[in-house]
């Protein structure tokens, strides 16, 4: 079997509307991302299992670890990417991380046959990724994100990135640790984003596998 379609731009490319929303009510960017995540990636990820059982045999664990595969190199060539540049690529590449990280999960779930279009998949989503410890709150704070926007946080923009970056560390897996500011430092970044991206997704992954394939 082939990896997911690595022409699949949905992947890598963060639409406007979330990036509007990231910046002006950055304390809800986890949700905002799994929001997005539903309507963008949860079509293509339907779209995506169809194709597969269409063509091949394998069972849910084998497209499911397709999927690992295929989002974790997105993952490691997208810290390379958004690594030269240290702490201004910083917060770019943290939200393109997640964003990725949203899809590999509804990969996952529609491969165990789990509907990846149902509401509670972006609660799920939140769930594996550390944010809620349950998924009735993580659905209740999805329903209160989406009309967030309308009283964004107000403050500097400095403040604005800082907890942007703080709430996308903690949905895409990463601790402010001293490992983690080797990411800040222009060059040395590329292999640290790079790393790190891939074995957080990874990690991400088998977490997601064990929630969906029991």
């Amino acid at each position: 079997m082939s990896d997911v379609d690595e022409t699949d731009a949905s992947a890598r490319v963060i639409p406007a509307e979330l990036w509007r929303k990231l910046r002006e009510d950055p304390v809800h960017a986890p949700e905002h991302v799994a929001l997005a995540a539903a309507e963008y990636h949860g079509p293509a990820a339907a779209a995506w299992v169809a194709e597969k059982r269409g063509r091949y045999s394998g069972s849910g664990l084998d497209l499911a670890r397709m999927a690992k595969k295929r989002h974790a190199t997105l993952a490691r060539f997208g810290g390379a990417a958004t690594g030269v540049g240290g702490w201004v690529t910083i917060v770019p590449d943290l939200a393109a991380l997640a964003w990725i990280q949203s899809r590999l999960v509804f990969f996952i779930a529609a491969s165990f046959g789990f509907d990846p279009r149902d509401p509670m998949r972006p609660a799920e989503l939140l769930v594996l990724q550390g944010m809620y410890d349950d998924v009735a709150s993580a659905r209740a704070a999805l329903d209160g994100a989406g009309r967030s926007v309308a009283g964004a946080w107000v403050e500097s923009r400095l403040n604005r990135e800082q907890t942007l970056a703080g709430r996308l560390m903690k949905m895409a897996g990463k601790q402010a640790t001293k490992r983690f500011a080797g990411r800040l430092v222009p060059g040395l970044a590329i292999i640290t984003n790079a790393v790190s991206n891939e074995r957080d997704t990874r990690a991400l992954a088998d977490r997601a596998i064990r929630f969906y394939g029991g």
